[in-house]
């Protein structure tokens, strides 16, 4: 549980600094995103605003799904441009999602598995299941937005 809450403040305290000093993250001018479309799929209410606030002040539009049902059906719906995927959700894990959008198409879907997980082996798994980048939380918001622009660019 310290974790998460560890995770938490780390994710809101970078987003609150990539914005500056007295600026509203939603404020800052659209540029990487070009319209392209992210899938949130996390079932911690926090994590996912501060993730969306900076993706969408960077010009992407987000879509978020609390579970991993959840996230299949919106992922298969939407059809988005990048899922971010929690590993540890209620109803389906992340690795489950995973291997479900890996096997659903043709072309899958990109994905980013973010994860307070700190075993080697969780991350072997999810290289092996075809995850494109994984971030363990904390993470710097940074992190998070260099690997979302390399993998849309």
């Amino acid at each position: 549980m310290a974790v998460q809450k560890r995770a938490r403040k780390v994710v809101k305290e970078t987003a609150a600094a990539d914005a500056g000093p007295g600026t509203a993250v939603a404020e800052r001018p659209a540029s990487a995103g070009g319209g392209r479309r992210i899938l949130l799929v996390d079932d911690d209410p926090e994590i996912v605003e501060s993730m969306r606030t900076v993706l969408e002040s960077r010009g992407y539009s987000i879509l978020v799904a609390r579970d991993g049902n959840q996230g299949l059906v919106m992922a298969e719906k939407e059809a988005p441009d990048l899922v971010v995927l929690d590993m540890m959700m209620p109803k389906r894990s992340g690795f489950l999602v995973l291997e479900k959008l890996r096997r659903s198409s043709p072309n899958p879907v990109r994905v980013i598995m973010i994860t307070a997980n700190e075993g080697s082996r969780h991350k072997a798994y999810a290289e092996m299941l075809g995850v494109d980048d994984y971030i363990r939380k904390p993470f710097a918001m940074d992190r998070l937005l260099a690997s979302v622009d390399r993998l849309l660019s």
